[in-house]
């Protein structure tokens, strides 16, 4: 497993950002019976670098806490039965490891949203990668039973991890 990291903010959030990434990432990973070995990069930014991403590729002139980029389309969430024949350019060509997409987190609304909540920016910044990690395999909330069914592998992946509110 490849989990790329880079740091594009004076912002800190004074947790162990990296540890946290790879646990919260493999955790959701094999919730999902992800079969291969991933390749997924991070990017932690400032608000005004995630307002720009957002208005660029989203069409969206707004802060926001976390951005997701999958490089598949699955047919059904977490569905890999069909990955390697429609999406063989998925896969790192050195690595053999499937490019599983880009997660982008602004640490400041990250650090709001935990004061906000009334939670630790460790459970803010983990929930954060398990949202997007379910993103990057297919997982969305736009309907109301596609957000239950993500907010409950959120919430499972946290809790197996003793990462609670």
């Amino acid at each position: 497993m490849t989990f790329y990291i880079e740091k594009e903010t004076e912002t800190e959030l004074g947790i162990p950002y990296e540890e946290i990434y790879h646990e919260v990432a493999l955790e959701v990973l094999n919730q999902e019976g992800c079969p291969y070995e991933v390749e997924v990069s991070l990017t932690l930014v400032d608000p005004h670098d995630i307002q720009e991403t957002n208005r660029e590729f989203r069409g969206i002139d707004r802060v926001t806490d976390v951005l997701s980029f999958p490089m598949i389309d699955y047919d059904e969430p977490g569905d890999f039965s069909q990955v390697e024949e429609r999406f063989s350019d998925c896969f790192n060509p050195e690595t053999g490891e499937l490019m599983l997409g880009d997660i982008v987190i602004c640490l400041d609304r990250a650090k709001e949203q935990a004061e906000e909540y009334g939670h630790s920016v460790k459970r803010e910044f983990a929930f954060l990668i398990a949202h997007s990690m379910l993103h990057l395999l297919g997982f969305d909330h736009m309907e109301d039973e596609e957000a239950r069914v993500m907010e409950a592998k959120q919430r499972q992946a946290l809790d197996h991890l003793g990462i609670t509110r």
